[in-house]
């Protein structure tokens, strides 16, 4: 006789899950429409932007202006080998 197959359980859901708190001050960094990180200055969320955006190009990186209610695109533009920011503003999340 056959024995009968058992599935496999479902994976327990993530502990750790994103805040459902609306971000009021600083900036946010947002990678393809989600929020991976908070920073209090600009600069700072500037920076992990552009760093991510040389590592993978293809990713839609924006920082978010909590105050101001706006996103800015971080654009990487590769010419004679330079790096440069191009930072586009768009207005709301």
């Amino acid at each position: 006789m056959r024995e009968k197959r058992r599935m496999a359980a479902p994976a327990p859901a993530r502990s750790t899950k994103a805040s459902i708190e609306p971000l009021r001050t600083g900036y946010a960094l947002i990678v393809d429409g989600h929020i991976k990180a908070s920073f209090e200055a600009k600069a700072s969320a500037l920076e992990a932007g552009t760093q991510l955006k040389s590592r993978f190009p293809r990713l839609q990186v924006k920082i978010y202006d909590a105050e101001n209610k706006l996103s800015e695109i971080v654009e990487i533009a590769h010419g004679n080998g330079n790096v440069t920011e191009n930072v586009a503003p768009i207005p709301k999340l």
